[in-house]
C-alpha cells in the first residue's frame, strides 16, 4: 500500500505536465516540411517572439530601450575570379567537343591523336550518352575565350565545336 501510494503522487505530476503542454504545429523555414513539437503555450511565444526578431532584423539591448534596425553595408564589387571559385568550384562553362564516337577505344584512339598536337591541352571523355563517347578539350569560361583554341583545333578535327559544360573554375581560361 505505501508504494502505491509513492506511485500516485508521480502519476499525478506527469499528467499534470502533459495536460498543461500544448501540441504547436510550425512549418520548417527552409524545406517547408510539417515540423511537430510539443510545447507550452508560453514558450511557443517566446520562440515566435524570437523568429521575428531574426526575421526584421532588430536587435535590443535592453528591454526599456527602443528597438532599431541594425543596419549592415557592405560596398557592391564585382568578384574575382578567384572569389567566384572559392564559392562555387564547378560551374557552367564550355569545353571544345573534338568528335562523338561510338567506342570507348576510339574515343581514346581521338584522345591520343589530340595530345600529340596539343599537348598542353587537357583532353577528358564523356561517357554520359552511351553507347557514344563525347571527347572534349579545354575548360572556358566563355565561348569567346574558346574561340582562339577552336580556331588551332579546327584544321585538325572539322567537326570541334565549343559547347556549354561543367568545368572547374580553376582549371578555365
Amino acid at each position: 500500500m505505501k508504494q502505491f501510494f509513492k506511485i500516485i503522487p508521480i502519476l499525478l505530476f506527469s499528467i499534470s505536465n502533459v495536460a498543461h503542454a500544448q501540441l504547436v504545429t510550425k512549418n520548417d523555414t527552409i524545406s517547408g516540411t510539417p515540423l511537430i513539437t510539443s510545447m507550452d503555450k508560453n514558450v511557443a511565444a517566446l520562440l515566435e517572439n524570437l523568429e521575428e526578431k531574426c526575421a526584421t532584423g532588430i536587435r535590443r539591448t535592453d528591454e526599456d530601450s527602443p528597438s532599431r534596425p541594425v543596419r549592415v553595408v557592405t560596398p557592391e564589387k564585382e568578384l574575382s575570379k578567384a572569389e567566384i571559385c572559392r564559392r562555387n568550384p564547378r560551374i557552367m562553362g564550355y569545353k571544345i567537343q573534338l568528335a562523338v564516337v561510338k567506342s570507348n577505344e576510339e574515343a581514346r584512339e581521338v584522345g591520343l591523336f589530340f595530345r600529340r598536337r596539343f599537348p598542353n591541352m587537357k583532353v577528358e571523355i564523356d561517357a554520359s550518352l552511351r553507347p557514344n563517347y563525347k571527347v572534349m578539350a579545354g575548360s572556358y569560361l566563355s565561348k569567346q575565350s574558346a574561340a582562339s583554341d577552336l580556331s588551332k583545333i579546327k584544321p585538325h578535327f572539322k567537326s570541334a565545336m565549343a559547347v556549354q559544360y561543367r568545368v572547374f573554375c580553376v582549371e578555365a581560361k
